[in-house]
């Protein structure tokens, strides 16, 4: 596991760094955290203290009782220069929340804090996550700096579109989930570094789909289903940080897309198909984790209907089986994952259906009956179906699912002639 130095300036959303921590501990990285002053407003040092048990620093000039070593490693034999020795040891280096302030500083050079100087001293990855109004974001000045700091080779990790700290303003400049700041620092720890990771994906190119897709009724109503593409993100993401050339084909999104990614947004089910037909041939690996919906509105009214007082038929027709469709094209040496979202007792059985009639390598399948891993939900629980044989794989966060749906399609991928 990897020695992470994060880096937290100043900004509401420096609370997402509390869980950007615990998560990181968590998956068995170490952790320092260094922090403006001003950081300090929104969040205090003793939370990152107590999750990382490390202490967090604020000044260059400041003692560090850990002489610049990582959680776990031995004690240093002498006292050395702070901000240089946290970053000589650090594999990688996150700021985030990154405030329109710092991403100023960090693109000029600037060093006149913990947190910049030591990025100034880091070798390795270093990446930015940008949180700000969005009016700041959007600003010629911020879009130059992040610029430059793109053109030295730093990772900046695009702001999502949403609410805002201000009361009412909606925009881009959230800063993403920690789920997906891990997942973008895992991708640039692995193509930052020497050795392949478990179950490398490197030279493989995977293509994901996720999300729910929407069918409009009119104007502004559609069908469409509860999928936040979670599942599928982490498992882009989980890709990226196996060496794999990755795309992602989202509908409707509701976050940014993970580093490393390309990704192709779309919002019903036939445009998610055209994509599909358009990509798939290029691809090693596809992981169907998207929700298409299974029937659309005949025929879609322009503009708005009216409430009215009578009640409206609604007459539907089933959408493209997508699934179906690119698993009867694909080529010997191409691997494919389906999902089922099944409900009830009975999925394994409609799974294994599934896998047989679409032709598919191996069917991942969920119970979204169960209210803490449907639709929406940070864990999941699945069971990996494919032939003669069910894997369950326990409850856990979607990232750490993601890597375990991953180590068996590798696996299965190399045991058959298609690997």
């Amino acid at each position: 596991m990897a020695r992470v130095l994060l880096g937290v300036s100043g900004g509401i959303a420096a609370y997402k760094a509390v869980e950007f921590v615990r998560l990181a501990t968590g998956a068995g990285h170490s952790v320092r955290v260094v922090m403006t002053p001003s950081a300090r407003r929104f969040v205090g040092t003793e939370t990152f203290e107590g999750i990382t048990g490390a202490p967090v620093l604020t000044s260059e000039f400041e003692d560090d009782p850990m002489r610049g070593r990582f959680p776990g490693e031995p004690p240093a034999s002498q006292d050395p220069i702070g901000h240089l020795e946290l970053a000589e040891r650090a594999d990688a280096f996150l700021v985030a929340p990154a405030s329109a302030n710092t991403v100023a500083k960090l693109a000029s050079g600037q060093a006149d804090s913990m947190l910049t100087t030591s990025f100034l001293a880091c070798s390795g990855p270093r990446l930015v996550a940008p949180a700000m109004n969005d009016r700041m974001l959007a600003d010629p000045a911020t879009r130059s700096n992040l610029d430059a700091l793109r053109d030295r080779g730093i990772t900046v990790i695009e702001p999502e579109t949403g609410r805002l700290a201000s009361a009412g303003e909606y925009g881009k400049g959230r800063l993403p989930d920690p789920e997906a700041l891990l997942g973008s620092l895992e991708g640039a720890l692995s193509q930052g570094g020497t050795e392949e990771p478990s179950g490398s994906l490197s030279g493989v190119t995977v293509l994901v789909t996720a999300g729910g897709t929407r069918e409009p009724i009119d104007g502004v109503r559609y069908i469409g289903n509860r999928s936040s593409g979670r599942m599928g993100r982490a498992l882009a993401s989980a890709a990226v940080a196996r060496g794999a050339k990755v795309t992602l084909i989202e509908a409707n999104p509701t976050a940014g897309s993970p580093s490393g990614v390309e990704r192709e947004e779309v919002e019903t089910t036939s445009e998610m198909g055209e994509a599909l037909e358009r990509i798939f041939p290029s691809a090693d690996l596809l992981l169907m984790a998207a929700a298409p919906a299974d029937f659309r509105p005949v025929e879609a009214i322009e503009g708005k209907l009216s409430r009215g007082s009578d009640g409206r038929e609604l007459e539907l027709e089933p959408t493209e089986d997508l699934l179906a469709g690119v698993s009867a094209k694909r080529r010997s040496d191409q691997f494919v994952v389906g999902f089922a979202a099944e409900w009830g007792s009975d999925g394994e059985e409609r799974a294994r259906e599934k896998l047989k009639g679409k032709g598919v390598d191996m069917v991942v399948l969920n119970d979204v009956s169960d209210p803490e891993i449907g639709f929406d939900s940070e864990r999941n629980e699945v069971v990996l179906v494919t032939e003669g044989d069910a894997e369950r794989i326990p409850r856990g966060t979607k990232e750490e699912v993601a890597e375990k749906i991953l180590d068996r399609a590798v696996e299965a991928r190399a045991g058959s002639n298609r690997g």
